[in-house]
């Protein structure tokens, strides 16, 4: 030991690779010792010290960047350094946990991305009878208006609430989402178009309170992405919205337009 070890040594007593001692010297960390007269470098027992220590620090969560400084401090400044790393870690901590909730959240499916509320919506939809497609189609509305306008998504669900409640409006809907299937001339679907604002118009309760109509018509933006999600693959559904829109509009209801 008088003489030193090679670097394979040093790494090994240390518990660290060759490569990570050769990084540690790259970055400064630890500086490499002269070499002997066959040409090897000998690492004593301050060098395998300083690396033990580093490796230390570094496991324990330091930033490598912040290592050195670490080392050098004076017993007041390594106890605040210290404990800085300490804060900072539990932060990530808190984090991790976080996100592995939120990976757990993941595995149940939606609970992700919707609360409560909006699932059992999407369950009842699917107990009323409407199509798979359907209820996807709903729930990626769903997640699109909790994330774009936040602040109308509980009025938005109550709504849905109460348009669920409506046995003509079941079935205005389900005539909807089926006639994605008629072709694009089919002079029934100005008809339906008709019949669903009609029906909106002889009740109003469907068509949302004044608070969430404002809301929406401040998003304006924001509520043609969530009402025209999916036109470019749903393009009757989309001209049906269009249709349903430019009536109630003429009839004097204050549907978003941009």
């Amino acid at each position: 030991m008088a003489y030193g070890v090679t670097i394979g040594q040093a790494a090994t007593f240390a518990g660290v690779t060759v490569k990570t001692v050769r990084h540690y010297h790259k970055i400064g960390l630890l500086e490499e010792p002269p070499r002997d007269r066959s040409g090897y470098r000998r690492y004593k027992s301050d060098e395998l010290l300083r690396l033990v220590q580093i490796r230390t620090l570094a496991a324990a969560g330091v930033p490598l960047a912040e290592v050195g400084a670490v080392l050098d401090a004076d017993v007041e400044q390594f106890g605040a350094a210290i404990a800085d790393v300490q804060r900072r870690l539990t932060e990530q901590i808190t984090e991790l946990i976080a996100r592995r909730e939120t990976l757990h959240q993941l595995a149940e499916g939606d609970r992700a991305l919707l609360p409560d509320r909006a699932l059992d919506l999407l369950h009842r939809m699917s107990d009323l009878g409407f199509e798979a497609d359907y209820v996807t189609t709903q729930r990626e509305a769903l997640v699109l208006s909790l994330a774009l306008v936040p602040e109308g998504f509980d009025s938005f669900l109550t709504l849905l609430e109460r348009r669920l409640d409506d046995p003509g409006y079941v079935n205005l809907a389900k005539r909807c989402w089926e006639a994605e299937n008629w072709q694009p001339d089919d002079p029934c679907i100005e008809e339906l178009a008709t019949d669903v604002a009609e029906h909106f118009l002889a009740n109003p309760t469907l068509l949302g309170d004044p608070t969430g109509l404002r809301t929406w018509s401040d998003a304006v933006p924001q509520y043609r992405m969530i009402n025209y999600h999916r036109q470019d693959r749903m393009p009757i559904s989309a001209r049906l919205t269009a249709l349903i829109e430019a009536e109630l509009r003429s009839a004097g209801v204050a549907v978003p337009h941009q």
